[in-house]
């Protein structure tokens, strides 16, 4: 987990906060009839959360971006085929490298 998965994760966490307290707080009751230690309490729990499964699931945004750079890397001659056949279990091949 790098210094991206961090920021990533308490981004998320920060925002699953914000959205707590707002949905809490806007069920329609006035700003002073608000138990703002029970608000402040669940926001901090579904940060927790957030952060809870970030770590145990991942970022879909922080592994998103390390395929797209896996994939502009050129792979090596040696490891790729001219063509490739695709069987689909219908009795159709696909030929990849033909048009």
């Amino acid at each position: 987990m790098d210094k991206k998965f961090w920021e990533a994760t308490g981004i998320r966490a920060l925002r699953t906060f914000l959205q707590v307290i707002l949905a809490v707080w806007t069920a329609g009751q006035l700003i002073t009839e608000v138990d703002w230690k029970l608000v402040l309490l669940s926001a901090f729990s579904s940060a927790v959360y957030s952060v809870l499964t970030s770590i145990l699931t991942g970022l879909p945004e922080v592994d998103y971006e390390k395929h797209i750079h896996m994939s502009k890397e050129e792979p090596d001659d040696s490891e790729v085929e001219d063509y490739e056949v695709f069987d689909y279990g219908d009795g159709e091949e696909f030929v990849d490298g033909e048009e």
